[in-house]
């Protein structure tokens, strides 16, 4: 079933934190100007969210397994904790991120900036945490 896109922008921009996580597994999302939006703890495994602009959005906890994240605006997001295995984040922008604890295992990181970026305790590509 093919979600409305206009839908899905709506539910994620309005989505609150006492409400239950977001379930959107491979949604279309694709340049979505999702800035400061919470999506703690939602599921977008294999989203397409390339181009998106989630600066400053709340990721913690956040399933994002083989998402495509390609260029990517991601500056300032909490991504604490967030499961980014086997995701793109080729060209992203990672500037001031939080990526405490996240797990990043065969992530594809080339061209992202990673400027000021917490990496601390962060699973990392090659399997190592971060100190």
């Amino acid at each position: 079933m093919e979600l409305d896109r206009e839908w899905v922008l709506y539910l994620l921009l309005n989505h609150q934190p006492a409400d239950r996580p977001l379930w959107l597994p491979m949604a279309g999302l694709s340049r979505a100007k999702l800035l400061g939006a919470n999506l703690q703890e939602a599921n977008l495994t294999k989203a397409d969210l390339s181009e998106a602009d989630l600066s400053k959005a709340n990721l913690r906890g956040a399933n994002l397994t083989g998402a495509d994240l390609t260029a990517a605006d991601l500056s300032g997001a909490n991504l604490e904790r967030a499961n980014l295995e086997g995701a793109n984040l080729s060209r992203a922008n990672l500037q001031e991120a939080n990526l405490e604890g996240a797990i990043l295992l065969r992530v594809e990181l080339k061209g992202v900036d990673l400027t000021r970026a917490d990496l601390s305790y962060a699973l990392m590509p090659d399997g190592q945490r971060h100190p």
